[in-house]
């Protein structure tokens, strides 16, 4: 078995890689619905993908 440290990274990664996917999908979805640029999805689905990138950089560091 791997140890704890190794689990909480792997699970790190893993969910910083849904949250820039849910954040891209967020984005996609907004525009195909007709949002605009300013409108709260696309927003909302950028700070999705910042924070999650963040993360993963921060993790590989």
């Amino acid at each position: 078995m791997p140890p704890p440290r190794d689990i909480h990274r792997g699970a790190t990664q893993l969910l910083s890689l849904a949250m820039v996917v849910l954040g891209a999908l967020l984005v996609v979805r907004t525009l195909l619905a007709g949002g605009g640029l300013l409108a709260v999805g696309v927003l909302l689905g950028a700070l999705l993908v910042a924070a999650g990138a963040g993360r993963l950089y921060l993790e590989r560091r």
